[in-house]
């Protein structure tokens, strides 16, 4: 019996330093050292959480611009500055609620779901931009036609007149900074100007 009793002590005993050994504790109680997978985890969850609240706010306005620019077909004047401001007060908004990043793991997770957020809105965005240089196409168009109706325009003055034009509120809808390119309306402009001129 007092062999039985040594040898349960015996292993409480190697049990209990097996625990020392591979867990400790915090003053709150909370296991230490725990793998990292579940903390990133959380932090990139709360990051998207505050990501997709902003996106969905967002869209909000993106959807009035695509209401004039789709379905009424007008140009929206300024529409790369108005495309600007939506998304940086979207990532401004991102920087305020989103919760700090303690580390270098959770700060490139910061700044992943930031472009993530600047691509989600730049995406319908430049969808938009594309519908309104077509506008902005035909309406350089009824001008250029319109100017070489007229005796004493030239066809060439009526073309420079258009492309201006063209030009000008094309530069006016592009976002500063980012790839939007009108340089292939442009051209598509000056073929068909071109071609009815020959014609």
């Amino acid at each position: 019996m007092a062999r039985l009793s040594t040898l349960v002590t015996a292993i409480c005993v190697a049990y209990a330093g097996a625990t020392r050994t591979f867990t400790s504790t915090s003053s709150w109680g909370l296991v230490e050292n725990i793998p990292r997978g579940g903390a990133d985890a959380s932090y990139s969850s709360l990051c998207e959480d505050v990501k997709s609240s902003i996106v969905d706010q967002a869209s909000k306005e993106i959807e009035e611009m695509r209401k004039t620019i789709v379905d009424e077909g007008a140009a929206i004047e300024s529409f790369g500055s108005k495309s600007d401001t939506i998304c940086n007060q979207a990532l401004e908004a991102f920087a305020k609620a989103a919760p700090d990043a303690s580390d270098a793991t959770a700060a490139s997770t910061y700044d992943k779901k930031l472009q993530e957020l600047e691509a989600a809105l730049d995406a319908p965005l430049q969808v938009l931009y594309l519908r309104q240089l077509a506008l902005l196409r035909e309406k350089a168009l009824e001008v250029y036609r319109s100017a070489s109706r007229v005796s004493e325009t030239s066809d060439y003055e009526a073309m420079l007149q258009s492309d201006s034009q063209f030009s000008a509120a094309a530069e006016d809808s592009t976002r500063d900074g980012s790839d939007w390119d009108y340089s292939a309306d442009r051209s598509n402009l000056q073929s068909i100007m071109n071609e009815i001129a020959s014609s």
